[in-house]
């Protein structure tokens, strides 16, 4: 495997800046603004070591908007729908010596997530945290972006702006898609907007559906994920409220929506339906939530084959984490925050009968400070990676990977060490695997040339 240096001095200045705060966005140096460019596709570099030098404080004001950049070919194949199972699931963690990140597009205004639309048209959707989502298409970003709602959004605060993105899973028939932002007060909306009838590379800004509205009494720890599991309902990830320590008890409590993962039905209601199997729809909670005691999950995804899921959870100022529930797990799972620290005792004890998840994989803040919840490879083009969960953090630029063999023990490794600010992992339709960068670039996991 690739050797990693540990940036001491770097954590160590990024740490003491922001114990209080341990966040998405705590350690980044933005490079962000300026022109979108796209990358021919067949170009791999490798990503160089992150640097050594004191992190500045992300900049919260929006940048002009992109560029005007030539119409996008028409020429292009679009990929089929489904990822790729045809081979072989990976028995053990592929060497990285022989794969890059290959740049794909840069100059983006901090994106901070990507996703497809599974209707065949192989485009790729780049959240914007100021409030943007592009477009890339056939090798190009196309010169309009798809929505652009950054009068709505609050991007006062580091972890604030508009932060996720999820497409109805028969979006080619509804139009329907879904994101999580804060609004001018900081505040978490869910909401839904629809596809422009007249271009479907243009959303309807006027076309909100306001879904959920939850009050955040800090500007840090909004979460942000929103997807759709395996069953068609909508999961959604809610950070503890913030500050430090989760100092309201939000993580443990089931009477507040913070700290949560909760799920919902869109195609039920007014606006939504709780599903009747949800763990508090008899009492105990409020009914939308399915998950609870985590302090900020940022990033969870479903294994697009297998449906398991895996989240990524931001630590406090010594650990982070990695959740996992397989496909069929019994709702009302308790990750522990704050009664743990990934695996590690934190504040007070759990009550009798209270049963406590631990994580599958963690790290110390000797190799970063804030991680990046990732995906699951299913792509055709790297079939040794078929089943490996690639996953980062955004503070130190490390990759790591992680895989359960045949005897259903976890494999983990460090795979790359890059200097990119990672805020998400997405997938495209055949099941590549996409790393984007806060500080403006996408990257596409590719075999070295």
């Amino acid at each position: 495997m690739l050797s990693i240096g540990k940036r001491n001095n770097h954590l160590k200045n990024c740490l003491t800046g922001f114990l209080i705060i341990i966040s998405l966005q705590a350690c980044s140096m933005l490079t962000g603004g300026g022109t979108p460019t796209s990358l021919p596709p067949t170009s791999p570099v490798n990503l160089p070591v992150a640097t050594e030098t004191s992190p500045a404080v992300p900049t919260a004001q929006a940048t002009e908007s992109p560029t005007t950049l030539p119409s996008p070919s028409a020429t292009a194949e679009a990929p089929t729908a489904t990822p790729s199972a045809s081979s072989a699931p990976a028995t053990t963690l592929p060497d990285p010596a022989g794969y890059t990140w290959t740049p794909i597009l840069e100059g983006l205004d901090r994106p901070i997530g990507l996703e497809n639309a599974g209707d065949g048209s192989g485009r790729l959707f780049i959240i914007e945290q100021r409030g943007v989502i592009q477009i890339w298409k056939n090798g190009l970003l196309n010169p309009q972006p798809f929505l652009d709602i950054r009068a709505l959004i609050n991007i006062r605060g580091n972890e604030q702006g508009l932060l996720g993105l999820a497409f109805h899973p028969r979006y080619a028939e509804t139009g329907y898609f879904y994101v999580n932002y804060t609004d001018l007060n900081g505040d978490t909306v869910i909401a839904r907007f629809s596809v422009s009838p007249e271009n479907t590379d243009r959303a309807d800004p006027n076309s909100e559906l306001r879904l959920l509205f939850i009050p955040q009494p800090y500007p840090n720890h909004n979460g942000g994920e929103v997807t759709f599991g395996p069953d068609g309902m909508l999961y959604l990830g809610l950070g503890d409220g913030g500050a430090a320590n989760d100092p309201e008890g939000n993580g443990q409590s089931t009477s507040t929506l913070l700290g949560k993962i909760l799920r919902i039905d869109v195609d039920q209601g007014e606006r939504y339906a709780v599903p009747q199997d949800n763990p508090f729809v008899n009492g105990g909670g409020l009914t939308e939530i399915w998950a609870y005691g985590l302090r900020n999950p940022w990033r969870f995804s479903f294994d697009p084959l297998t449906g398991d899921l895996y989240i990524g959870d931001v630590g406090q100022n010594a650990w982070e984490e990695i959740d996992y529930l397989p496909a069929g797990s019994p709702p009302g799972a308790n990750f522990g925050w704050d009664y743990r620290e990934a695996a590690h005792e934190f504040e007070g004890n759990p009550s009798g009968g209270i049963q406590l998840i631990d994580p599958v994989a963690e790290y110390s803040h000797d190799q970063g400070c804030s991680v990046t919840g990732g995906a699951v490879y299913r792509g055709a083009a790297l079939p040794e990676w078929n089943g490996v969960y690639i996953y980062g953090d955004y503070c130190s630029g490390m990759v790591w990977g992680l895989l359960k063999d045949s005897n259903s023990a976890w494999q983990q490794g460090q795979l790359f060490d890059t200097d990119a600010n990672i805020t998400s992992f997405g997938g495209d339709e055949t099941g590549e695997i996409y790393l984007v960068s806060h500080n403006g670039s996408v990257y596409r996991l590719s075999r070295m040339p």
